[in-house]
């Protein structure tokens, strides 16, 4: 259900700052995008892009899941080619979604019932299914904010206009 609501996304939408002091995906010091976040994050969180929702689905959500429980293990944040378009972003969440719904799909009632383990700290001693619907219920989340971003930068003339600006 999410997937068709990213149909005809732009770079513009996709970068779209409504709100000041944004966290985004936009060019690091080095030249390559880089993705804003901080580890914990600050009390309240700032606001987030459309184009930094779609990398943490791609990223944490889905492809560090993936590789850690399907894949070799070797997810690292920092070696991520952050995606700089909303094309790019697209691909990169299917690649993730992709990745982690085929190891889900190969997983049989006792790898369902089995500990999740050590991968996801403190949560490691739940069983694997309570990790997939985790991770149904963190794309859903931010899938919606990903509809509702998409829905305000629409409603407001492309970002043009906001609130009683019209």
């Amino acid at each position: 259900m999410f997937r068709p609501r990213l149909a005809g996304l732009t770079d513009e939408e996709y970068f779209w700052e409504p709100v000041p002091g944004c966290w985004s995906v936009r060019p690091g010091p080095d030249g390559r995008m880089a993705c804003e976040w901080a580890f914990p994050a600050p009390e309240p969180p700032p606001f987030t892009t459309i184009a930094w929702r779609l990398a943490h689905i791609g990223s944490v959500v889905l492809g560090m899941r993936a590789s850690n429980h399907f894949g070799d293990g070797s997810f690292d944040i920092g070696a991520i080619a952050w995606p700089g378009s909303a094309a790019a972003a697209i691909s990169y969440v299917e690649e993730g979604y992709r990745a982690w719904s085929a190891g889900v799909a190969a997983l049989d009632e006792e790898a369902l019932a089995r500990e999740i383990g050590e991968k996801e700290g403190p949560y490691g001693d739940q069983p694997f299914a309570a990790l997939v619907l985790h991770i149904n219920r963190e794309v859903i989340h931010h899938g919606a904010e990903v509809a509702t971003l998409r829905d305000l930068y629409r409603a407001s003339d492309g970002g043009r206009t906001w609130g009683g600006d019209r």
